[in-house]
Formats: C-alpha cells, structure tokens, sequence
C-alpha cells in the first residue's frame, strides 16, 4: 500500500497539530491548529501564519476538537483553497463556529463583514458525524479511506480519529489519538482504547508525569481558596475558555454542596470572559453528550455549571472595573480569565494589577508551553522573581501554584493505558504533541511495555 504520514505541526512541542495521511493520490488531514508559545517564534504575521505545504490532493479536513492548537489555521487551509468538508464531533460543530470567531478577531482580521463571510463558509463546509459510526471520505479506483470518531474524553466533542485505509487487497488501520483526556473527568465520558491498530500517531503532553487523583486536586484547590479567604486576597485561575473553566465550575460547585456555612457563603466565582460564558452556554446545551455523574447532579437538581455565587463579566468597562475593585478592596474571590497560558486576553490585566500582592494567589491548572507568561511565572514566581507582560516587568509576590490534576491531557499512566488497551498492539507508533523530555521518557516506557516500532518525527 502506497501510505503516507507526513507532520506539519506539534513537532516540536505541543501546539500547531496538524498531520497529514495520503493513501496514493488523496489524502486527508487531521486538524490545522494554530502554534502558540516558543512554537509560533517567526509565525507572527499572516504570510507567516500561511499553509506552506500542498493540499491539492486533501478531500477533507478532520478535527479532533476545537482548541485552537487545533482549529486555529482553518482560515488560513481555505485562503489556500481548500474546498473539502470539515468533519467533527457534533459537540465540535457546534462549538466550532465560536472558537474561531474569537481567533479571527485577535489575530486574523477586525473586520466584521470578512469575519462573518469566513464563519460562513466554514459553517457550510462543517459536517457532523455521530461517534462509533464509519464515514466514507473517498474512493479512487481500488483506494479508499473511510473514518471512524470515538470519545477521546479531554473535551467536551472530543474524538480520537480511526483511519481505514484500502488500496487493492492490502488493509492499514491507522488512528489519531488527538488529545486523550484523563479518566474521571468532570462532564466528559472516559476514553476507551481502539479494538485494533496498525499505526498510532500519539499525543505526549504528560508523556513523563501523571496528575493528581481528582480528590486530591480538588482539596488543593480547596485549601488555597480557604487561604485567600483568610488573606483577604484574590485567586487568579487562568483558565482555556472552552474545557477548563467548565471543569472547574464543575468542582467549584461541589465545593459550594459540600460546604455550606461561612466563609464560603460569601465568596463569589467571577468568569471575566465572553467566549468562556459563551462556551459554558454551549455546554449546557449539549447535555446529551455529559457523563453520567453530571446527568445525575442535574436530576437531582443541581446545577453543575450554574449556581447562586457565579458571576459572569462581559463588557470591557465591566472588566476593568472588577479589577480595579478586588484590586482596591481586598474582598476575597475567585476569577476565572483567559487567556490559559496568560499570553493574551483578560487575565493579562489582572495579574498586572495582583502579582506584586503577597495576598493573591495565581493557580495554574493546565500545561504552559514554553515561551509563554504562564511558563514563566510557574519558573520565576515561587523565586520572587519576574515577568514581562507587554513588554514591562512585574515582580512576583503572590503566591504561585499548580494543580496538574485539572490537566485536560491524559498522564502518563493513562497514555500507557491506552496504548496496553489495544490489542494486538500497534506495530508503530509516533509521538506527537509533546516536548522532547515527555516525548523521549514517553518512547522510553512504549519500547519497554509493547513490541511497537516508536518513533519521534522530526517532519
């Protein structure tokens, strides 16, 4: 069979991804994500930012979720001329259309009527599939892909991608993992691993690390907001609009069930961002797709990602005001701002605002990427050191944490789950979506646990 994998992003770290599977003379590719961090060094403008390799010869595009790292150069795959369906979950086709509005705004154009055609005509190429159903993309002669989605359980329509590829009387079954979440995951049904598999194409975020047990994040969390109760301070949550804030409504609302009387009754849950309200909207209306343990809260009812002390802030001149109040009063709260890994968005202003405070507190509940503000106060913070945030200096007095157990990635452990879980195991596997020490540990544990050929593309 004459296949091809080709790379061209999460490479060399874990944003941009961006892969490519051809069988003879059609292919397809799976996801087009936008780089971010050290990733996007020389990647600031358009032409910069623009598909540099051919798509002639693709017939779809298929996602496996809506972060940006994995959607965001849609708008770019077009003004190429790309004109094949987009395929995804059907969670994903609802939320894609609002995921790329934001993207296009910050860092494609500002012009409405253009934005509104691009949305458009990505709208129209959207396809929904159903889960755990066969899709044929193409037929050529003796050649044939068809595709299969299954929960990949990181967010909310999140796939993991079954390739089955034909040419003559040969047969490869070829799988995208996407992003793999952890099991237990608030809202989200746990991934479960393929029946069978020539060749994996591995995400390894946390390829050498696991996460806390979900109870134990949940008592960090508890712990530092109880601290920020006594110190009368403030704790920033950067948090990825779509996923991570939903996540920690989630627990913040059993936090609220289980503890009823002072100081809790008082502290208030600010989410300073449209796109993350707009998203949490969404959420509510794709309850089909929860799992069981958050259908059972809503009958019973409770409301996971809606309760009494959430406050939702929306326009600009409301956002600055909130600074400027907890800034001046001390008043003890939570705010959950974008962007994730602090390199843009509202929680910028916040930590300008804080950081210099040893009454605040930053928590960081998912990955920073390298060359980012996040990665950098993880690095510097706990030293009383620095960091620059629009091209100033802000030393850092606040107090400094990580909670790896709200990752939205699957550990260690959990990808080595996965990849046990198939059987026979994959003949090869290509580690993708990782820095090189996750990768290379990651490799490590895969040669000592199965007999697959494990490989790290450069390209």
């Amino acid at each position: 069979m004459t296949l091809n994998l080709k790379h061209h992003g999460a490479i060399t770290g874990v944003t941009g991804s961006c892969h490519e599977l051809t069988i003879g003379n059609q292919g397809i590719l799976v996801d087009c994500g936008l780089f971010q961090g050290s990733d996007s060094q020389g990647r600031a403008s358009a032409s910069e930012l623009a598909i540099e390799f051919p798509i002639d010869h693709i017939q779809a595009l298929v996602v496996t979720h809506v972060h940006i790292d994995h959607v965001g150069r849609i708008p770019y795959l077009l003004a190429a001329g790309f004109e094949g369906p987009i395929l995804c979950s059907e969670p994903s086709a609802r939320l894609l259309p609002a995921m790329l509005e934001d993207a296009l705004k910050i860092g494609f154009t500002r012009d409405h009527e253009l934005i509104e055609r691009v949305l458009g005509l990505i709208s129209e190429r959207t396809r929904a599939i159903p889960y755990n159903q066969w899709q044929p993309v193409f037929e050529d002669g003796d050649t044939a892909l068809s595709i299969r989605l299954q929960r990949a359980g990181h967010i909310l329509g999140s796939a993991y991608v079954e390739c089955d590829a034909r040419s003559g009387n040969a047969r490869e079954r070829i799988v995208f993992s996407g992003d793999l979440g952890a099991p237990g995951t608030p809202l989200i049904p746990s991934p479960e691993p393929p029946q069978a598999c020539d060749r994996l194409i591995l995400e390894s975020t946390y390829g050498d690390r696991d996460h806390e047990h979900r109870d134990d994040r949940r008592h960090q969390l508890r712990t530092v907001i109880e601290q920020a109760l006594d110190d009368g301070g403030t704790v920033l949550i950067p948090a990825f609009s779509l996923g991570r804030t939903q996540e920690l409504l989630y627990e913040l609302e059993t936090l609220f069930h289980d503890n009823h009387g002072e100081p809790w009754r008082d502290l208030e849950i600010v989410v300073d961002s449209p796109l993350a309200a707009n998203f949490t909207d969404l959420y509510r209306q794709l309850k089909p797709f929860w799992d069981e343990e958050a259908l059972e809260r809503v009958h019973a009812g409770r409301h996971p990602l809606s309760f009494e002390q959430l406050t939702v802030i929306d326009t600009h001149e409301d956002h600055v005001r909130a600074v400027d109040y907890l800034n001046d009063t001390g008043r003890p709260c939570v705010v959950l701002a974008g962007s994730g890994m602090c390199d843009g968005g509202r929680i910028v202003n916040y930590l300008k605002a804080m950081l210099g405070q040893p009454r605040n507190d930053v928590v960081f509940v998912g990955y920073q990427a390298e060359g980012t503000p996040g990665r950098d106060i993880l690095r510097y913070g706990p030293r009383g050191g620095w960091v620059e945030l629009d091209d100033e200096r802000y030393t850092i007095n606040a107090g400094i944490h990580q909670l790896s157990g709200f990752s939205a990635h699957a550990g260690r452990s959990d990808l080595l789950r996965f990849v046990n879980g198939i059987h026979p195991a994959p003949k090869e596997i290509r580690l993708v979506h990782g820095d090189p020490p996750a990768k290379e540990a990651l490799a490590s544990q895969l040669r000592d646990q199965t007999s697959a050929r494990v490989t790290i593309p450069s390209r």
